[in-house]
């Protein structure tokens, strides 16, 4: 009755829901599929539409959360399609996320995944700058993160990914290549909005020099290591 997908992106989604022997040739009418991935929001339009002429629903509800949230079932999930299979499909996005959030028509959840991508990256470089400030200055980084910890720079990124920067952790939660796949799209939407993402640009390039060096596997707050290739000065250990 309901299908789940959560593949890397746009491509992957349309082959296997649009493709030969993908989700649309076997499901019957009434069937919802509830697709997870971050892709882009003009793609989902597309695949909603082709799903709707067979009569099946479609809901965008990309996460949010990393996998720290997939396993302690916290993600953040924001979805869009029609409202009325949004609320019949609640109790199963009950089970997956703490906090779920209708956004509004198909295509929405993914734009408001891409917002958060936004605001996601550009905090993570704020505490890659803050603790590179910190570490040339020869601050005691743990009592930096102490510190911020519970003011006004507290965040999910400071909190989650500023002790595995101090301790040279650069295993992936998320990784930098789907960061940047992320931030492509955002950066792509801005474009056919003509909307300015300057900071957007920035850590898109950044990260790019992390994808030169090889690091495209590794976690997004790699992020560190561009800064520090910048400054010539190593954070934590």
């Amino acid at each position: 009755d309901v299908v789940f997908t959560m593949l890397p992106d746009s491509p992957d989604v349309e082959t296997v829901i649009l493709g030969p022997q993908g989700v649309l040739e076997g499901a019957k009418a009434g069937t919802t599929i509830i697709d997870m991935s971050t892709i882009a929001p003009n793609v989902t339009r597309h695949i909603a539409k082709a799903a709707s002429e067979k009569g099946i629903y479609m809901l965008d509800a990309p996460v949010s959360g990393s996998d720290k949230g997939a396993r302690e079932m916290t993600l953040s999930i924001m979805v869009g399609g029609p409202r009325e299979v949004f609320e019949a499909c609640l109790p199963l996005l009950n089970l997956l996320g703490a906090r779920i959030v209708y956004a509004g028509e198909s295509g929405m959840g993914e734009t408001v995944k891409l917002c958060n991508q936004v605001m996601g990256s550009l905090t993570l470089l704020a505490v890659c700058e803050g603790l590179m400030l910190g570490a040339k200055a020869g601050a005691d980084l743990e009592a930096v993160l102490e510190a911020t910890g519970g003011g006004a720079a507290k965040s999910w990124m400071l909190e989650n990914l500023g002790p595995k920067i101090t301790e040279r952790d650069f295993n992936p939660g998320f990784m930098v290549k789907l960061m940047q796949k992320d931030l492509r799209l955002a950066l792509a939407l801005a474009g056919d909005l003509n909307a300015p993402l300057l900071g957007t640009g920035l850590v898109h390039q950044l990260y790019r020099s992390l994808e030169a060096d090889g690091k495209r596997d590794e976690g997004i707050q790699a992020l560190a290591r561009a800064l520090e290739k910048l400054a010539g000065a190593e954070i934590g250990e």
